[in-house]
């Protein structure tokens, strides 16, 4: 886990798609796709969460063209800018995969003594022709 301060907000366009599907179509590096979950307010904050309560309730999913930059007016969305607890797996992650990562994610960020928001970001795009999954926690000092 890092300590990263996204500096800039990152838009996306609100988009009908259901988490943990297997979201690339072949050979098209071009999209990422963005879901937000809100967590259970007592889990969030446990250093031993239940994961039957993760990933959380969808609030929103989002996607944009990397060739075409920010999401559309209509319908925009967005990874806020701010301090966010952060990890990384450099493929595609399964719903299994994401509940182990985001758990692990939590435990971290509650050993260094963050105060974690009950938000969780997990975005999913091409980097260096591989897929990549991240996660993100925003958190307050």
């Amino acid at each position: 886990m890092i300590h990263l301060h996204l500096r800039a907000p990152l838009e996306y366009t609100e988009a009908p798609l259901v988490p943990f599907a297997k979201l690339f179509p072949a050979g098209d590096e071009t999209q990422e796709f963005l879901f937000c979950f809100e967590l259970n307010q007592e889990q969030a904050i446990r250093i031993d969460p239940k994961p039957a309560f993760f990933p959380g309730e969808l609030i929103f999913a989002g996607k944009r063209n990397i060739q075409q930059g920010d999401g559309a007016a209509e319908g925009k969305r967005q990874l806020p800018e701010g301090l966010y607890a952060f990890v990384q797996e450099r493929r595609e992650l399964d719903r299994a995969e994401c509940i182990a990562m985001a758990i692990e994610q939590q435990k971290d960020a509650l050993w260094e003594r963050l105060r974690l928001e009950n938000w969780l970001y997990i975005r999913y795009l091409f980097e260096d022709g591989s897929p990549v999954t991240q996660f993100f926690r925003p958190y307050t000092l």
